[in-house]
């Protein structure tokens, strides 16, 4: 128990500093802007969600600012971003 409390205090120390201004004491993450993702493709939400395999509704709250991508969305719209075509052709074959 005392270890998960260390690490939850460290955390926290790391956090005021952070907003105290110490940069090296936190990591931020670049935004991902979901609807200029979408808006290259000339894509609707809901082909976007399909192509994809995403709940057409997660999209929409993503644009919408009603909830942001989690870090394992946010790698794999960077990585729809960076090579659409190859994702959508992966997608496709895994979902068989």
């Amino acid at each position: 128990m005392k270890r998960a409390f260390d690490k939850i205090a460290a955390g926290l120390d790391d956090a005021i500093a952070f907003a105290e201004g110490d940069a090296a004491r936190g990591r931020e993450t670049r935004p991902v802007d979901v609807k200029a993702i979408r808006s290259s493709m000339n894509l609707t939400q809901e082909e976007f969600a399909k192509r994809y395999h995403l709940p057409i509704g997660t999209v929409r709250d993503w644009e919408q600012r009603r909830s942001y991508p989690d870090s394992g969305s946010r790698v794999y719209l960077r990585m729809i971003e960076a090579e659409p075509t190859t994702v959508q052709r992966i997608v496709e074959k895994a979902a068989g």
